[in-house]
């Protein structure tokens, strides 16, 4: 089956091809989706009424943060520590913006919600941030310049990858060292075995520019594919190429 909802501000589909037998992939693919709906209306803080809005706003409930609200932070203050501070959620004159690590996050856990209920081989696409499971995957990373064309194809059997670059949003992602846009980069691509650690890294490494190739590529389990500002290209000796 394959299937696109738009969640979070982007398209996300799901191709499942196999499953455990006398398991519903239907009733599974519902599952994700609706917790993926779920963790975009509690965590997104661009609607006023999620928990990460009213957290900003100082409105916070009985008890704290959610466990799961207090797991996406503890992971946020984790890569800012790791990247210098280059990571950063809340930067001067902007309010509490932990997105980085929530769709990642969150589309990992549709993952894992998905190999619960029985589904075996799968890909998950959140605008371009991909799980797979249960065999060898092809997934084209965008040429930062051209729409047209892809810069590199990975092969991915049961891991993640994630991009972070300019092209689709322009300078959004911000170094919080300095509070500036981060230029060194067109486009970053990490390859994890899940999509909470590929994208938090994406993101953190783009942040730091040029050093964060090097950053990104010695973490344990983390292969990196980058395009700088002057168009060199560096990838770390394991990054899964497909053959052609």
């Amino acid at each position: 089956m394959h299937r696109v909802e738009h969640i979070m501000g982007l398209p996300i589909s799901l191709r499942i091809e196999d499953a455990a037998p006398g398991r519903d992939a239907v009733a599974a693919a519902d599952r994700a989706f609706a917790w993926l709906r779920e963790a975009d209306a509690r965590f997104s803080p661009f609607l006023p009424d999620s928990e990460v809005s009213r957290l900003d706003r100082g409105e916070q409930a009985v008890g704290g943060p959610s466990a799961d609200l207090a797991e996406i932070l503890d992971l946020c203050e984790r890569y800012r520590v790791e990247s210098g501070g280059a990571f950063q959620v809340r930067l001067p004159g902007r309010g509490l913006d932990p997105c980085a690590v929530v769709k990642g996050w969150a589309v990992q856990r549709a993952a894992e919600l998905l190999r619960a209920a029985g589904v075996t081989t799968f890909c998950l696409n959140a605008g371009g941030d991909v799980v797979t499971a249960g065999r060898p995957w092809r997934v084209g990373v965008r040429h930062p310049e051209r729409d047209d064309r892809v810069c590199v194809v990975v092969e991915v059997a049961d891991g993640a990858v994630a991009t972070s670059g300019r092209y689709e949003r322009g300078d959004h992602i911000f170094d919080g060292r300095t509070g500036r846009a981060a230029t060194g980069l067109l486009s970053l691509t990490v390859v994890a075995s899940s999509l909470t650690e590929a994208d938090a890294v994406a993101t953190a490494a783009f942040a730091m520019g040029g050093e964060g190739v090097a950053w990104a590529a010695a973490r344990a389990g983390c292969e990196v594919f980058a395009v700088d500002a002057g168009r060199g290209v560096w990838r770390s000796h394991g990054f899964p190429v497909a053959a052609d």
